[in-house]
């Protein structure tokens, strides 16, 4: 670890070295000798035709001289580069600056965006650059209005760049661009020359069978690209600096229907020995071969996701390549050992210890036998995940250990399980000390079923975890045939039944523990506060496995613990009773529905209310519906999903062609403000239906809907449609 901080330093001192050194470079060519201010000054006087500049060679060019009336043509910046020199991408990497153009154009004629081809990789000692050498065209779209006359144009630009080599040089010249504008249409010309290569080369919008995924983990990023095909090869390029570490090694893992990349994150601006936030969304480029390339802009998941074999993981100091079966046993009991020490695993085992203390004047092989069934519990269920990750291999996807919590089921269940638990042991009811206790048949206290079970549990709570040592382990496990992959898991279950294993076999050791008393009703109290951080966590990560609605789905999760805290205090209130009992299964049932049901898919498509969306509504002729809302209003909330999604309303709305607009007023919107004081109101839910025809009155609806209320009112809005 000091190795890769001290990697680090060095890298961003000498990163930081390199920009001051070409900054002042910069600074001493503007002000020093007539010869260096002649390398600066601005070359070529607005013609047509190439321009010659230090180390490289300048021109405006078209695909066709020609463009219709309002009609457009593909035109670009041409730069041919001297051998050993280069320009930048949009992201120079560890130092430099992108191409830039500035237009003046006549009256009519409008010049898009500059586009960037994606870059090739340009290390310069422990630095990277991102850019292109030899030759590199950026294209852009030339637009005639329809006013426009036939004639000849001139399109006049001034062009910005910095070349570099051993050196850079920054560099400036006067181009120009004349055009035909003739009367369309014009046959489409033919894609040729550096500027044709850079239009079929240009970055992709995924398709809509492919999807891309980005995890945030401790030390990188692992960007997951499917295309329903195997790839071979990819290189990531972030849009924003201080993402990833440039110079890092990209590890490409290639998978049967995409694949992988993984890419250091970037060190602190403010420090190089502390990482730079994970950001909510990561915009990148993912570049496949010289001429496919996609762009995509993925929220961040944090999390981490094992190498496959063959693969490096930065964020260990063993790399699964590296590993052979006897080190990988080695490493995965290791790591199956200091598992138990990891937050998802501790209270298992902490209870499991207090159920220790409590039975320690059972007979020595009553205790044995507890820490082999304990024991057997955990590896029948490793087996059990193993294999089920193996047979999902076999169908094509691609998981790695902990895929569990990739099934929103799975982190729901689990999330209110732990809440559950953490009640008990907080005392708003009394579980018993095996975890296990609930169901009565699984949860005797000094029952052997409830030690089995108390293993499965061990389980679920610990394959969520990767701890030390496992990261290599489990790489090279997946890689393997199924028997070794099998052994190699065996030891890690091992492992982690190791500690309560050795205190039932060695029952003299538990004189160490110490003896009954108030002290565990306390630690138990203190145990609780780290399975409800623990159920937090899983709340964070259930809601990120929602695109769209994440911040409802907390919420439905967080309607769920509810329950649940009514249903513990149900146990607390008459403990021991059947009826409470059943009371509380019921409510623990309905308590799991509100995270478990299905996310309700939106039929009806509210636009946002702007004047511009709204002035196109009115314009169609048809009846518009506005919705005054805001998150916070929680009569706006009721109406919605009482009423307004309701199948009669929606089918009433649908069916009438009425224009939805959605005036959000979660955060002061003055134009909105302004809207409700025009129709007499000051606050939200406030619902208004414009008939159609562009000078008919607005129905104001009552605050509080029905959907009589709503049906009538879109009857009566329609029926004016009619009439005009």
């Amino acid at each position: 670890m000091s190795f890769y901080n001290n990697q680090m330093d060095l890298r961003r001192s000498l990163r930081d070295l390199l920009r001051f050194t070409s900054a002042m470079i910069a600074l001493m060519l503007c002000a020093a000798a007539p010869a260096a201010r002649a390398q600066i000054a601005e070359v070529g006087d607005g013609g047509p035709g190439p321009v010659k500049a230090p180390h490289l060679t300048v021109e405006l060019t078209a695909l066709s001289p020609q463009v219709a009336v309002g009609g457009q043509v593909q035109a670009g910046l041409v730069i041919t580069i001297e051998e050993h020199w280069h320009v930048y991408w949009i992201n120079a990497g560890d130092s430099g600056e992108p191409p830039r153009i500035t237009w003046t154009l006549p009256t009519g004629i409008t010049a898009g965006p500059m586009q960037f081809p994606p870059p090739s990789q340009l290390p310069l000692g422990p630095l990277m650059d991102f850019g292109y050498e030899d030759q590199v065209a950026f294209p852009f779209t030339v637009t005639a209005a329809p006013t426009l006359k036939p004639g000849k144009v001139h399109l006049d630009a001034h062009v910005n760049w910095l070349v570099c080599s051993s050196q850079c040089l920054p560099g400036k010249a006067h181009l120009g661009l004349d055009l035909d504008v003739v009367k369309g249409p014009l046959p489409a010309p033919p894609v040729v020359g550096a500027l044709g290569e850079a239009v079929t080369s240009l970055p992709k919008s995924l398709r809509p069978d492919m999807s891309v995924a980005v995890m945030g983990g401790a030390k990188e990023f692992v960007i997951t690209l499917k295309t329903g095909g195997r790839e071979q090869e990819a290189e990531f390029y972030p849009f924003d600096q201080e993402q990833i570490d440039n110079a890092a090694d990209q590890t490409v893992e290639p998978l049967p229907d995409g694949i992988r990349v993984r890419v250091q994150r970037a060190s602190d601006s403010t420090s190089s020995k502390q990482l730079a936030p994970l950001p909510a969304t990561l915009h990148g480029l993912l570049k496949l071969t010289d001429t496919e390339a996609y762009e995509f802009t993925a929220k961040v998941v944090p999390g981490e996701v094992p190498t496959a074999a063959g693969g490096r993981k930065s964020s260990d100091t063993t790399s699964a390549k590296d590993v052979t079966l006897f080190s990988a046993i080695g490493l995965a009991f290791l790591g199956g050992l200091l598992l138990n020490l990891m937050p998802c695993v501790f209270p298992v085992l902490f209870l499991k210890g207090m159920a220790l203390v409590h039975s320690s004047t059972e007979e020595r092989g009553r205790q044995r036998a507890h820490g082999l069934v304990y024991t057997l519990g955990i590896v029948f269920s490793f087996w059990v995940v193993v294999a089920v990750l193996l047979v999902l291999r076999t169908t094509g996807k691609e998981l790695g250990w902990g895929f569990q919590l990739q099934s929103p089921a799975f982190v729901a269940v689990l999330a209110a399980f732990f809440f559950f638990l953490a009640l008990s042991l907080a005392g708003q009811f009394e579980l018993g000390l095996s975890l296990t206790s609930a169901g009565g048949g699984l949860a005797k206290k000094q029952g052997l079923t409830g030690s089995f079970f108390t293993g499965v549990l061990a389980t679920v709570v610990a394959t969520p975890c990767t701890g030390p040592l496992m990261g290599a382990a489990i790489g090279f496990a997946l890689a393997q045939p199924a028997w070794l992959t099998f052994l190699v898991f065996t030891a890690l279950a091992l492992g982690l039944a190791l500690p309560y294993l050795a205190l039932t076999m060695q029952p003299q050791w538990t004189s160490i523990l110490p003896k009954p008393g108030a002290w565990m009703e306390v630690l138990k109290q203190l145990t609780s506060v780290i399975l409800f951080a623990t159920a937090i966590w899983l709340a964070w990560v259930f809601g990120h496995l929602y695109a769209n609605d994440g911040i409802d789905r907390i919420v439905a999760l967080m309607a769920c613990f509810l329950v649940l805290a009514i249903a513990g205090w149900a146990l607390g209130r008459w403990p021991a009773k059947w009826g409470s009992g059943i009371v509380a299964v019921l409510l623990i049932a309905g308590a799991l529905y509100f995270p478990l049901r299905k996310p309700t898919v939106e039929t009806l498509v509210w636009q946002p209310y702007t004047q511009a969306n709204f002035d196109a509504a009115r314009a169609s002729g048809k009846p518009v519906f506005i919705d005054f809302t805001a998150a916070w209003c929680l009569s706006c909330q009721v109406n919605e999903r009482a009423v307004l999604r309701s199948s009669d309303v929606e089918k009433k709305l649908i069916s009438n062609q009425v224009q939805l607009l959605k005036a959000d007023w979660t955060q002061y919107d003055p134009q909105i403000t302004e809207e409700l004081g025009s129709l007499g109101r000051s606050g939200v839910p406030t619902y208004v239906i414009y008939p159609a025809g562009k000078t008919s009155n607005p129905d104001v609806l009552p605050e509080l809907l029905t959907k009589d209320i709503v049906l009538k009112a879109i009857e009566k809005d329609t029926k004016t449609d009619s009439s005009n």
